[in-house]
């Protein structure tokens, strides 16, 4: 799994590549609590690059979206498709996670 950081105005885009699993979405969770200590509040998590996700990365998605909703911060995760999507509406997480269709509208809402 690949983590990349991209920056629009105030947002911060993590790029997500790769699969979502037991032995990397520990990853994800470390980069986005660094950037809470540095007082990034607004983030996009970019899944298009994900084809795959076990429970860990549910896990995974589920402790940063609790922490950054505590927090009154703001994110969204885009681009789920796929296996993937598959997952999180088997789980029934769509409810739950702030989801967007693709990074323009992810941005939109930022906005707000």
């Amino acid at each position: 799994m690949e983590l990349k950081i991209r920056k629009n105005d105030e947002t911060y885009i993590i790029d997500v590549q790769g699969e979502m699993d037991l032995y990397n979405s520990y990853k994800l969770k470390e980069l986005v609590m660094k950037m809470l200590e540095k007082k990034v509040a607004k983030f996009i998590i970019n899944l298009e690059g994900v084809d795959y996700i076990d429970s860990s990365g549910i896990g995974a998605l589920i402790y940063i979206c609790s922490t950054i909703k505590k927090m009154n911060l703001k994110l969204t995760i885009t681009n789920i498709h796929g296996s993937v999507k598959k997952v999180i509406e088997l789980t029934k997480l769509m409810g739950y996670f702030p989801i967007s269709s693709n990074l323009e509208e992810a941005l939109k809402q930022m906005e707000g």
